[in-house]
């Protein structure tokens, strides 16, 4: 008897660690597959066609950036930020919790990305984003180890706004923070000075007016 339990408990365990070897494929085969299921949408495609649309559904690599004139906008529009006194805060599981300015975001390295918006049943935009990567700003606050997610805030006061997204998507730069738009200062409609672009999420995850980063660990 104490044998066959003793067999029964190896088996048990072999395929438990067969299970976890296989774990990481298994993901990895997910995440090829929803990028191999979307649709490629065709350059010339119109943003009134899309209004429908899920972004996480969607290839916009082809898309023509539309003029910034053509942008549509939602929530607060008119939030004021006096650039002399206004920071952005990056906390959390940082050992060196900064405040930086509007001059010494645009010192660090910045990228670029063309990123579809979808406001749901309202419009679509398709604009060349630039501004900074997350992980820049997490590397001068000296990240700790273990961040799962990274919350974004803004405006400061009633109308302030939370979002968070998991570290992969920061590390990938899907998730990111731009100042500029169609290489133009980011107009303050759209959320002077910082906005959140977040592909392959609604509009109304991408919060404006960012002034704060909070980095930190979701258990389990």
């Amino acid at each position: 008897m104490n044998t066959r339990r003793r067999f029964f408990k190896a088996v048990l365990r072999g395929i438990g660690a067969v299970l976890l070897l296989l774990n990481p494929i298994v993901s990895l085969t997910r995440g090829i597959y929803a990028e191999t299921r979307r649709i490629i949408l065709p350059k010339g495609t119109r943003m009134n066609t899309l209004v429908n649309k899920n972004p996480t559904t969607l290839d916009a690599r082809n898309l023509d950036v539309i003029p910034l004139n053509e942008f549509e906008t939602m929530g607060l529009t008119d939030h004021e930020v006096d650039l002399d006194t206004w920071r952005l805060e990056v906390t959390g599981k940082v050992n060196n919790p900064v405040k930086l300015s509007y001059q010494q975001l645009l010192e660090l390295p910045s990228i670029d990305r063309n990123v579809l918006l979808i406001c749901p049943g309202v419009f679509a935009n398709h604009g060349q984003w630039r501004g900074v990567s997350v992980m820049e700003l997490l590397k001068v606050a000296q990240e700790q180890t273990g961040i799962t997610h990274v919350s974004f805030y803004g405006p400061p006061g009633p109308y302030e706004k939370k979002e968070q997204f998991p570290i992969e998507e920061i590390v990938s730069n899907k998730v990111f923070l731009a100042y500029q738009v169609n290489g133009e200062v980011l107009p303050q409609k759209h959320g002077f000075p910082l906005r959140l672009v977040a592909e392959d999420h609604y509009g109304s995850e991408w919060v404006k007016f960012v002034y704060k980063v909070n980095a930190h660990q979701i258990q389990g």
